[in-house]
């Protein structure tokens, strides 16, 4: 096999000045993000000592991500989207500012922690539709397997580094100093989002109102594959994403040393799917890409929980992540190459509930079992309940498996519709 045929495809990155401009801002912002993401379950860890404390965070992210993420789709069908991204980033960054006040005061507060975590999966629950909606517009349509791969190896990088440099930065320099740089990476994030270029909305786009979001729901649930790629990964991350319990887990295989790594292992898993993602763009059978990665996610988390050698724990958590970033490149494919513009934004909207829902009832639901049935047991009856639910899954909906993007409808015409049209 050539060698490139194999590394990833550079093509969004060389015909797309704002996808280039959106890549380098969201790899900053990833990086400062994953460095809070580490500190803040850490701090409430060490302010509580309880599974259930941390777990919590879950529960109080999820209104506000469902209302935000909902009202988000919408709103970024009606005004400009760069506008939408870069009021929230802002947002964002002023919260990474009360997260710092709050850690260098005497004695730090818990309840601005629950705050801060609600307010940020509000404003992320309004940018993400904006974002993800954006990039149809920006990359040409047979290039969008090619730009998942690229945006996931962004976050991968990120998500390695920022986990990996937190659990150092919060042992030798404390929590303040990790919630510092998450305060300039976002200033200069700021700054990116500046250069990119208006996206505004059809002139005759309606004003953001339940109606419309009804609308978005009503065409989803039209759309089997649609809901498939939907169901599959809010059970993937329900049942098996255990992240909210990985301090606990590092006490109870006696390798505090480890809690960095346990965060970045999924990510170096992804990053290797990433580096070697050259032959994603001939991928035809994307919803095959969905079932099979989120089944593999399943059966590593499982693996993890079950070895007691932190090793192979490390090893296991770094094969889901490879899953985990196989099934996304397929949601975002077949998204991006089936919806109507028109509707993007709210689709967008329903696609954050999918992916971001699932993860924040996975770290309550982690957290609580740990309490009850402990830790290890938590992570892997959890990873057996997650194969079990996505072979349910596929059984009831069976046109994920079989969509093909050259025979699909709905991505032929929105081929069709991306083509320029020809002038005499």
């Amino acid at each position: 096999m050539a060698v490139s045929s194999v590394l990833p495809d550079l093509s969004p990155w060389r015909s797309s000045r704002d996808f280039r401009v959106l890549w380098v801002q969201g790899l900053i912002t990833y990086f400062g993000s994953f460095m809070a993401l580490v500190a803040l379950p850490l701090q409430i860890k060490e302010l509580t000592g309880s599974p259930l404390a941390v777990g919590a965070m879950g529960a109080v992210e999820l209104v506000p991500l469902v209302v935000f993420g909902l009202y988000g789709g919408a709103l970024a069908d009606a005004v400009d989207r760069r506008k939408v991204i870069l009021g929230t980033e802002a947002g964002l960054g002023l919260l990474a500012v009360l997260l710092l006040v709050n850690a260098v005061a005497p004695e730090p507060a818990l309840w601005p922690l629950y705050v801060v975590a609600a307010g940020v999966s509000a404003l992320a629950g309004l940018q993400r539709p904006a974002l993800d909606s954006l990039m149809a517009r920006i990359v040409p349509h047979d290039q969008q397997t090619a730009a998942a791969a690229l945006n996931s190896l962004r976050w991968q990088i990120g998500a390695i580094a920022g986990p990996a440099l937190a659990g150092l930065v919060v042992a030798y320099a404390g929590h303040a100093t990790a919630y510092g740089v998450t305060v300039g990476t976002f200033a200069v994030s700021v700054l990116l989002c500046l250069r990119l270029a208006p996206a505004p909305a059809a002139h005759d786009a309606e004003k953001p109102s339940l109606r419309g979001i009804a609308e978005g729901a009503r065409y989803a649930w039209s759309r089997p594959v649609l809901l498939g790629t939907y169901a599959i990964d809010l059970a993937a991350m329900f049942f098996a994403f255990p992240n909210a319990v990985f301090p606990f887990l590092a006490d109870e295989l006696d390798a505090d040393w480890s809690l960095g790594l346990m965060y970045a292992a999924g990510s170096v898993g992804s990053l290797v799917v990433g580096l070697t993602s050259g032959w994603t763009s001939k991928v035809r059978r994307h919803g095959l890409l969905v079932v099979g990665g989120a089944a593999g996610w399943g059966l590593a988390i499982a693996a993890a929980g079950w070895f007691s050698n932190v090793w192979l724990v490390l090893v296991c958590l770094g094969f889901a992540g490879a899953g985990d970033m196989l099934s996304g490149l397929g949601r975002s494919t077949i998204w991006n190459q089936t919806i109507p513009e028109e509707l993007r934004g709210r689709l967008a909207g329903i696609e954050v509930l999918s992916y971001s829902v699932g993860p924040q009832l996975g770290q309550l639901r982690a957290g609580a079992m740990a309490g009850w049935t402990g830790t290890r047991a938590s992570v892997w009856t959890g990873g057996v309940a997650c194969v079990a639910s996505i072979a349910l899954l596929t059984a009831t909906l069976p046109k994920l498996l079989t969509y093909d993007a050259d025979t699909d409808e709905d991505a032929l015409r929105r081929k069709a519709e991306s083509q320029p049209t020809p002038t005499a």
